[in-house]
C-alpha cells in the first residue's frame, strides 16, 4: 500500500534534512521545501530521493500553490512537517520592527499557511499527520530572542488549537521541542559559548538532529494515532516541562 505524501519544510538542511531522510526510510514520497540555497536542496534530491521545491513558506499563495504541485507529483498530502525557521537576535529595545516580523512570519505564520493548504483534504481522506518543530526557548524563554521565542511559544498554542479540531477526522497535530542540536548553526558558534550550554544539559552533550527526526518520523505513522497535542522535549534534560 502506497504510504502517504509528506512535506517538509525546511528540509534540504539540518534538522530538516534529517527528517526528510527518515520519512524517505519510511517509505514516504517527500517534498523537502526549502527557499534559497539550490546547491543543498540539489544535494538532498539525490542523496534522499526526495522531491524538492523552491517556495516562500511566509507566502500564503505561494504554500497553496507548492502543495498543489506536490500532490500532482506524489499524490495526497497526508503528513506535514513545519520546520522552516529563522533567527535573528537582538534585545527588544534595540530590535527592529523587520527582525521582528521576519521571525514571526518564518517561523510561526508559516504553519498557518501550510497547514490551511492541507487542511481541506486531510478532512476529507479522514487522516492526517502535522508535526510542528518549536524549540526549548519557545517553552523557557531566550534572552535577546522574545522575537524566535514568541514564534516558537506560538507554534505550542497552534498545535493545541488544531489538535481539537483534527481529532475527530483522524488528524494529529503535534509538536516536536528539540534543545540545543549539533547543526550548521550551532557549529558556527564560538566554542566557549557551546561548552558553557554543554556544562547545563544533564546527558552532556548536545542532541542529534537523528534524535529528532527519528521521533518525528513515528509521530508521522498510523501507529502514533493517539498521541495528539503534545509538546515533546528532546532537550537532554536541559528544560523538563
Amino acid at each position: 500500500m502506497k504510504k502517504e505524501t509528506a512535506i517538509v519544510t525546511g528540509g534540504t538542511r539540518g534538522i530538516g534534512l534529517a527528517i526528510t531522510k527518515a520519512l524517505r526510510e519510511a517509505g514516504h514520497p517527500v517534498a523537502a521545501i526549502y527557499h534559497g540555497n539550490e546547491e543543498a536542496a540539489q544535494k538532498c534530491s539525490r542523496e534522499t530521493g526526495a522531491s524538492v521545491y523552491k517556495a516562500d513558506v511566509c507566502d500564503f499563495e505561494a504554500c497553496q500553490k507548492m502543495v498543489m504541485m506536490a500532490e500532482d507529483d506524489l499524490g495526497p498530502v497526508g503528513i506535514v512537517v513545519n520546520n522552516a525557521g529563522i533567527t535573528k537576535d537582538g534585545v527588544l529595545h534595540k530590535m527592529s520592527l523587520e527582525d521582528w516580523e521576519n521571525v514571526l512570519r518564518t517561523n510561526l505564520y508559516s504553519c498557518f499557511n501550510l497547514s490551511r493548504a492541507v487542511m481541506q483534504g486531510m478532512r476529507d481522506r479522514s487522516f492526517g499527520r502535522i508535526i510542528n518543530i518549536t524549540s526549548i526557548n519557545g517553552q523557557k524563554g531566550q534572552f535577546g530572542q522574545t522575537n524566535y521565542c514568541a514564534a516558537k511559544a506560538g507554534m505550542i498554542g497552534f498545535t493545541k488549537a488544531l489538535a481539537l479540531e483534527g481529532a475527530a477526522k483522524n488528524i494529529t497535530v503535534n509538536a516536536v521541542a528539540p534543545g540545543y542540536i549539533e547543526t550548521d548553526m550551532t557549529a558556527a558558534m564560538k566554542p566557549e559559548v557551546l561548552q558553557t550550554i554543554v556544562k547545563q544539559i544533564p546527558t552532556g552533550r548536545m542532541g542529534l538532529a537523528e534524535e529528532i527526526a527519528s521521533l518525528v518520523a513515528y509521530l508521522s505513522s498510523k501507529e502514533a494515532g493517539f498521541i495528539n497535542g503534545a509538546t515533546i522535549p528532546v532537550n537532554g534534560g536541559q528544560y523538563m516541562c
